[in-house]
């Protein structure tokens, strides 16, 4: 049987996995990173959005001892769940090019040093957009102590930290570190947090600027990051400098669809998106994307809630196509 090559070992490629196999199909899955890479690189302590009967693939279910799963919980999850379909997974490798003949694609990956090549009538891309920081372009981001990512707030108690952000990211960093000891100040480019934050956490977000907890300034840029400072410039005010030990820049994250662009395939120019089938097959032939990669510039309409149904489109579709004769 032809081979189904799926690129992400993350919520959505597993159950694409899934979805393939119980149609006959014979897929594995090539992740640069260990399974779902992107799950265990959430906060220490995160607390999913979402309940556990909107986070179930395959229907297995998912069961959690609160209203909503933890990360540890969700981490414990997708193990089973592989092991339970047994699925072909190959972790720490780096798929470093597609190329597309006539015969379907070739993928090409790297791992510890080695180089390998996998023949494909299909590709699945479900990269994701966890791995892709939204920068925003100013100097001194790169420093060391600026950060697009939150772990654990414990290395930053009794410090100075600037969370930089208005969204539930940011509103979880800020809550976290101030729970722990750090003083916090938060910077956001808007007057007002999004309707999108959620209706629990934003009482406590609230509630600590009123209180002075947390120092907010609304209706600000941030200019320049410095070795011990954040330049910001407010709307109706002068520049002026934050004290910062460490940024924590929450300015969201972006999908990355070089591949999708490499192999030729149309990208929208007013949502950035690539443009697919309802089947989710791009415009290069026998080329699909699930979960959010599919999402262009609004990632926030793709999450594992919706885009765990993209296995099955996809499946569907292949099987249409007489056992991957790709035109």
């Amino acid at each position: 049987m032809s081979d189904v090559v799926i690129v992400g070992a993350g919520p959505c490629g597993i159950s694409v996995a899934i979805e393939l196999q119980r149609e006959g199909f014979e897929p594995f899955i090539i992740e640069k990173g260990c399974l779902v890479n992107s799950v265990y690189h959430f906060p220490l302590n995160m607390i999913f959005f979402s309940s556990t009967d909107k986070l179930e693939i395959g229907g297995i279910p998912f069961t959690s001892v609160n209203e909503k799963p933890t990360r540890n919980e969700a981490l414990a999850y997708f193990r089973a769940v592989v092991k339970h379909y047994q699925l072909n997974i190959h972790t720490y490798e780096k798929v470093v090019e597609i190329a597309k003949d006539d015969a379907g694609f070739l993928v090409k990956t790297e791992k510890r040093g080695n180089h390998f090549q996998y023949p494909a009538k299909a590709v699945i891309l479900a990269t994701g957009y966890y791995d892709n920081p939204h920068f925003m372009q100013v100097p001194g981001e790169k420093l060391p102590h600026v950060h697009h990512y939150f772990y654990d707030s414990h290395p930053h108690a009794n410090q100075e930290t600037v969370v930089i952000g208005g969204g539930n990211s940011a509103i979880d960093v800020a809550l976290d570190l101030y729970r722990t000891g750090a003083k916090v100040t938060m910077v956001y480019r808007k007057q007002a947090f999004d309707q999108s934050v959620k209706p629990w956490i934003r009482p406590l977000i609230e509630s600590a600027i009123e209180k002075k907890r947390i120092d907010m300034y609304w209706e600000s840029e941030v200019v320049e990051i410095l070795p011990d400072g954040v330049v910001i410039k407010p709307k109706d005010g002068e520049k002026m400098i934050l004290p910062a030990d460490t940024v924590f820049a929450m300015t969201g994250y972006r999908p990355d669809v070089t591949f999708v662009e490499q192999l030729g395939g149309e990208i929208s120019s007013d949502t950035g998106a690539p443009v697919c089938s309802e089947a989710m097959e791009t415009t290069v032939p026998g080329l699909y994307l699930a979960g959010v990669i599919a999402a262009g510039h609004d990632s926030s309409k793709i999450f594992i809630e919706n885009g765990r149904y993209h296995g099955r489109l996809i499946a569907k579709d292949l099987k249409k196509k007489n056992k991957l004769e790709i035109r």
